[in-house]
């Protein structure tokens, strides 16, 4: 699509409202990517995907993706070969539990939401996963005891080893030769090491090894000659703890790195579910409904293009919609080109601008802000040229701004295109504005292109009345 158009039409502020629908990382960047398609089959079945979304909803307000992360960055590092932490670990579990609960809820209703469910089809089982994953971590991120039983082991020691050694730090702390020396009646640690704080002075008094002192000076921090082999036997046992931790998450990564393909595939079907869910709340914030699409006759004469362009009860999607007025816009069987007229403020621009975004939407697969029995044509692209078209940089007038724009647009469209124009010969001397009008809409006319244009001419006013189409 004309990207110049989609930005005219105020399509990227729809996109981001779907976005914002959105609950899922991968789905909000999908959202505000999203282009219409002009593929028949593929509208179609996003919009089956939408109703699909929309009766789920309805039902179930409560359906979301869970607790589902971006894992893309989480398995290309363990494909790399860098360890994964506890909490990206959690992150492979929460995603994979997530997963596993929405599938069954398409399980569940087997059939009920058909198009829903074949992407919950893409969904994996836990891989096994999720239990090797629980059993080595826990909800706050800690290595469970469990891990191995190595490391259960390691712990046990550990806290048996840490207990005798504050036993015997604390005798030391109550012997007078000891007791009289120290700044405070405590132990503390410095390096990995169970020290006492002694006075400076005291140095030579109580035998051990310094491994600090405060700012001041005035103390020392003193791991007692006769501590250091139960302090080496804890070290020990804390840096085999350490080596034991590194070992079961580098094989955990090398786990997530086997299943990264599927991991992956997961992230894509969760993406697409997020982002159906998204363009269903958003039909449900709009009270939306789905328009049928009609695809362009294959074989085309001359003149009419056979499109269908009949909306009803059509609100623009980000106006308030409690100011918002509804507009009916429907050519008949006879009819490709439209010419709207009124006074200023009249709602003539916002009329051209809520038919060209709801065909967009549209062809996006979202439902539009429209009654149930609106119908348009898959068009191929859509031009717009609304607005100040005024360019200081290349010295162009207004006139002169929507003349080149329209010059681009008439060189792009074809059969299959729909061509908004606003203010259709304005900035520029009537008459002369009038006859350059009436040229254009010929142009167009007899090429069978789709058109909606508004205009102050009387002239062209008369116009449509006196030419078919």
């Amino acid at each position: 699509m004309d990207q110049k158009t989609l930005n005219t039409l105020e399509y990227p502020r729809v996109l981001a409202a779907l976005a914002a629908c959105c609950q899922f990382n991968p789905a909000r960047e999908m959202a505000l990517e999203l282009q219409p398609s002009a593929d028949l089959d593929e509208v179609r079945q996003l919009q089956k995907e939408t109703a699909d979304a929309v009766r789920l909803l309805t039902l179930n307000p409560g359906t979301t993706i869970g607790g589902a992360r971006d894992l893309r960055p989480v398995v290309e590092d363990a494909q790399r070969g860098f360890v994964l932490e506890p909490a990206r670990l959690l992150q492979v579990k929460d995603s994979l539990v997530a997963a596993r609960k929405l599938k069954r809820v398409f399980q569940k209703d087997q059939g009920e939401f058909p198009t829903l469910e074949r992407i919950s089809e893409q969904l994996p089982d836990s891989l096994g996963l999720v239990s090797l994953i629980s059993k080595v971590v826990s909800d706050q991120d800690e290595i469970l005891d469990t891990a191995s039983d190595k490391l259960g082991q390691i712990r046990r020691d550990l806290r048996t080893q840490h207990m005798r050694l504050k036993n015997r730090m604390g005798q030391m702390l109550k012997k007078p030769e000891v007791a009289k020396y120290l700044q405070e009646s405590i132990i503390t640690q410095r390096n990995g090491r169970y020290v006492l704080p002694l006075k400076a002075e005291a140095r030579t008094n109580v035998p051990g090894i310094v491994h600090d002192q405060s700012t001041s000076g005035a103390t020392i921090f003193v791991e007692p000659q006769m501590m250091v082999e139960a302090n080496n036997k804890f070290r020990k046992l804390e840096l085999d703890e350490r080596d034991e931790i590194q070992r079961i998450l580098t094989e955990l990564t090398v786990k997530v790195a086997e299943h990264g393909p599927v991991l992956q595939e997961m992230v894509e079907a969760l993406t697409k579910l997020d982002l159906a869910f998204a363009r269903g709340r958003y039909a449900l914030e709009l009270n939306a409904f789905p328009p049928t699409i009609h695809p362009f006759p294959k074989k085309q004469g001359q003149g009419h293009p056979g499109v269908v362009l009949r909306l009803f009860g059509a609100r623009h999607p980000l106006l308030d919609p409690h100011q918002v007025v509804a507009i009916d816009v429907a050519l008949d069987k006879d009819t490709y080109a439209l010419i709207i007229t009124g006074p200023n403020t009249g709602g003539k621009t916002v009329t051209l601008k809520t038919v060209g975004l709801l065909v967009l939407m549209a062809q996006t697969g979202m439902h539009i802000p429209v009654s149930g029995n609106s119908e348009i044509s898959l068009f191929s692209n859509i031009y717009a040229d609304i607005g100040d078209e005024q360019s200081i940089e290349q010295s162009l007038s207004t006139f002169s701004g929507h003349i080149t724009n329209i010059i681009k647009i008439l060189e792009k469209v074809d059969r299959r295109s729909l061509v908004i124009l606003d203010e259709l010969g304005a900035g520029t001397d009537p008459q002369e504005g009038a006859a350059l009008a009436r040229s254009l809409m010929s142009n167009l006319l007899e090429r069978g292109i789709t058109t909606l244009v508004t205009t102050h001419h009387p002239d062209l006013k008369a116009y449509a009345h006196t030419t078919p189409g």
